[in-house]
């Protein structure tokens, strides 16, 4: 089957993008957005209230020691099908089951599997639910879930209730209750549910986490993360992401639809989760003019486009204040031109880095108010990246590293760098920032999904390299 003409959606984008286009994805569910656009004084409506624990805590909780880590792969577009040839170039990695709509799109996955001489995985192609059928199998350790945003919930959660643990590409959910499910289902089964935020992964992110750990930031105070990127050609491109589904979500929320290639790598920086915690978020927007000014200029009379209206701020500005009064922005812009960018900064009492260019100013060593050279701060970088200096696969390598790291976990029976309750801390700007935006920046307040238990220091991504 080919992909999708401009007047002929795809079957994949019918299946797996029918909800996110009908649905709306309810926002009355994203929070109080009714009291949060009325008028009256600006100020940050009280916390709600965190639902009874239905289980223990999955903080600390190791993963299960195993040789081998059997993987079920659902979705298998642009990422999922890059992400295979990671995961098969990894030891110690079956891939035992894929799932996709498209059937060609999973021959060609499952080809890659025999190829690099593992046993034929099963294929589920029936429908927009077959995936339920991996999750049942019993010869699957892990689901790792790259689809269309608005199936990334009820797959988390299936991948959990039939014993498995599962990653999903960001975001996590676009929903607070959704959230809150998640955690709750990972805490029932005991099973990890993990955003496999590769930008953790980056190598310098570790450096910079790793240069924060040991003080050379001084008290930190501040940081900046961010996803800017152009993307109205792929947007429009029916071969890309098989549909129009990420495009629609431009005409249903304002905010920050994709906050965790920033927010994750800051977060680690200010071991949020881990001794503090991200409290408050505030969230201003610019009209939206880009998308349909690239139409303007380039879909035909009678695209589909056409019907739809955008809504999603072109940039979107979010200031992020913790517990300890450290403040984060968090900046999204996909709709103009922009040369990509993460912001990816941290300041603290001694000095302070930057990224896009990657430059740092530390005290005492520098004091001429002239940028120093972050390339000679190498020795600082993680051991995953002394190790895997030349890694392979997109992204500058940061996917290998994460996925190396998670399958070294799960065969050593090590706790993983994150877990739920990071998840989804990183995902929460995505309904919050849209009820900013609406209460034109008044602050909304960010679940503790840890239920009192960030107060508590512990390892995270600057992990200690396991002797085994």
């Amino acid at each position: 089957m080919h992909e999708a003409t401009p007047q002929q959606p795809s079957r994949r984008s019918v299946l797996w993008g029918a909800s996110a286009a009908g649905a709306g994805i309810g926002l009355g569910a994203l929070g109080s957005e009714t009291a949060a656009a009325a008028p009256g004084p600006r100020t940050a409506p009280a916390a709600p209230a965190a639902p009874p624990r239905q289980g223990a805590t999955m903080i600390g909780v190791p993963f299960e020691r195993r040789e081998t880590v059997r993987v079920g792969i659902i979705g298998l577009g642009q990422r999922g099908g890059s992400m295979i040839d990671l995961f098969l170039a990894l030891p110690g990695v079956r891939v035992t089951a894929l799932c996709d709509p498209v059937r060609e799109k999973t021959a060609a996955a499952a080809a890659k599997v025999t190829a690099a001489g593992q046993p034929a995985p099963a294929v589920y192609t029936k429908g927009e639910h077959d995936f339920v059928k991996l999750c049942e199998r019993g010869d699957v350790d892990f689901v790792y879930v790259a689809t269309p945003w608005d199936w990334h919930f009820e797959m988390c959660r299936t991948a959990m209730t039939h014993g498995k643990h599962v990653g999903v590409e960001c975001p996590l959910a676009l929903e607070l209750g959704q959230l809150w499910e998640l955690v709750d289902v990972s805490e029932r089964t005991r099973r990890h549910c993990l955003q496999l935020e590769n930008c953790c992964y980056g190598r310098n992110e570790m450096r910079v986490l790793r240069m924060a750990h040991a003080g050379l930031f001084g008290d930190l105070l501040h940081g900046a993360g961010a996803y800017i990127h152009d993307l109205r050609g792929l947007m429009f491109d029916p071969d890309y992401y098989e549909g129009p589904w990420r495009r629609l979500w431009h005409t249903r929320l304002k905010g920050d639809l994709y906050p965790n290639h920033g927010f994750g790598p800051v977060a680690n920086y200010m071991d949020v989760n881990r001794g503090d915690r991200a409290v408050r978020i505030s969230t201003f927007g610019s009209p939206a003019l880009g998308l349909a000014a690239y139409r303007e200029q380039h879909m035909p009379p009678g695209h589909p486009s056409w019907k739809e209206t955008y809504i999603e701020s072109d940039m979107s500005i979010s200031l992020v204040q913790t517990a300890k009064g450290r403040v984060i922005r968090l900046e999204h812009a996909v709709s103009n031109p922009h040369p990509y960018s993460r912001l990816n900064a941290l300041g603290g009492t001694k000095g302070v880095f930057e990224d896009y260019p990657a430059r740092i100013y530390l005290e005492p060593e520098m004091n001429d108010d002239t940028w120093g050279d972050f390339g000679a701060y190498a020795q600082w970088d993680h051991w995953l990246w002394k190790e895997h200096s030349n890694p392979p696969g997109g992204h500058g390598g940061m996917d290998y590293i994460m996925l190396f790291r998670l399958v070294q976990c799960m065969r050593l029976g090590l706790v993983p760098d994150f877990d739920v309750y990071d998840a989804a801390t990183w995902t929460a700007p995505v309904p919050l920032s849209h009820l900013s935006i609406k209460a034109k920046g008044a602050p909304q307040e960010i679940p503790d999904f840890t239920r009192g238990l960030w107060r508590k220091e512990r390892p995270g991504v600057d992990s200690a390299r396991p002797a085994g």
